[in-house]
């Protein structure tokens, strides 16, 4: 899913030219794709990556409330619709049929009809009360969304979307993670909806997670505000849907939602600090001695950097570089060897690392579980 990238030499003016035609078309085709298609590159980088179960997400299965409205409001405007394109199609159908050319007409032209208060009339009246009803609909759905009263017990979680990562902090709970969202499971003797607060530390990006709730951008200095509820246990994908620079297609996101008694065991789990294991002291002391203490936070240690995903219990995620590809070690060293090759514009710089720097930092990170 990445941009096409190719590195152009030799040739005469002329050939490198067209070459370089050649890929400003194959960038704007990606450009457009990641720009008007995320929903299909999130999921076909999710299923090509993660080997994510739940496969494709789409808003005709609703398992949140706030989706369940959004899916109300839109059967009713496909329904609409349809039947516009029925009724419109059939009579276009109607009159080719009726007024074709027969073998016994005269070839006269036929009597014109111009004006008729009535079909006019009706061509404007209906239109009208449809949009009516549409935004009445409308209207009360969003408002009822955005206006949910708050139960005892509901989490709150604030979602800040970096370029291409998503930072997410439960300052209740005293938890920073990235990339996956952990929460409960609403049910209906005992809800436990979700508030987010969303923020951006650099461009414009928009959560979206389509089963669980509609799209709400992510804007710099300033906070947005929605909620999910999610009614079954399970995977969530969502991707950011702004586009945001080279790497939007690859901003993925995965809401983990935890059956009764699960979450808080979560929660513990996160709490914990980070194991202290004298076998790996020498990747620990790479760790310290790079840039990665500038960018990266490790509680209990005096790394707190703010550029980069909090590192506290990096390999009790699923994967690396929000969705970029699985958490395994295989794929954690290629990462830190050279970042561009799994995720290429990311933020993230290559350290050239020796070989053996990179086992000991590798074998380091594996116990930040």
């Amino acid at each position: 899913m990445s941009p096409p990238h190719v590195v152009i030499v030799g040739g005469s003016y002329g050939e490198r030219t067209m070459k370089l035609g050649l890929l400003g078309q194959k960038s704007l085709l990606w450009t457009l794709r990641t720009a008007f298609f995320p929903w299909a590159l999130t999921s076909s980088a999710a299923r090509a990556d993660t080997g994510a179960s739940n496969g494709i997400t789409n808003i005709f299965k609703p398992l949140s409330t706030p989706a369940e409205a959004i899916y109300e409001v839109s059967v009713l405007v496909l329904t609409i619709c349809a039947g516009i394109f029925l009724i419109v199609g059939g009579l276009l159908a109607y009159t080719h049929i009726r007024f074709r050319r027969r073998p016994e007409d005269d070839g006269r032209e036929p009597p014109q009809v111009y004006g008729s208060n009535q079909i006019e009339l009706a061509w404007t009246v209906i239109p009208i009360l449809i949009v009516f009803v549409l935004i009445l609909v409308t209207a009360r759905t969003i408002a009822d969304v955005q206006n949910a009263a708050r139960p005892a017990g509901a989490l709150d979680v604030t979602v800040v979307g970096h370029q291409w990562w998503w930072e997410i902090r439960y300052p209740e709970l005293g938890i920073v993670t990235a990339n996956e969202l952990h929460v409960p499971v609403s049910d209906p003797t005992k809800r436990r909806p979700t508030f987010l607060k969303l923020e951006s530390a650099d461009v414009a990006h928009s959560f979206w997670v389509p089963q669980l709730a509609g799209k709400t951008d992510a804007i710099p200095n300033r906070d947005n505000r929605m909620w999910i509820e999610p009614k079954q246990p399970g995977t969530y994908l969502g991707n950011c849907a702004e586009y945001c620079g080279t790497q939007h297609a690859r901003m993925l996101l995965r809401v983990i939602v935890h059956p009764p008694g699960e979450f808080e065991q979560w929660v513990e789990a996160q709490r914990q600090p980070p194991v202290d294991d004298s076998q790996v002291q020498a990747g620990r002391n790479v760790f310290f001695s790079t840039a990665c203490v500038n960018c990266h936070a490790i509680n209990g240690t005096r790394a707190d950097g703010k550029f980069g995903p909090d590192l506290t219990h990096l390999m009790s995620r699923e994967t690396l570089g929000s969705g970029a590809a699985p958490n395994t070690p295989e794929k954690l060293r290629v990462w830190l060897r050279d970042p561009q090759l799994l995720k290429e514009g990311c933020l993230m710089p290559n350290m050239q690392l020796a070989d053996t720097e990179l086992d000991h930092l590798v074998a380091y990170l594996l116990t930040l579980k």
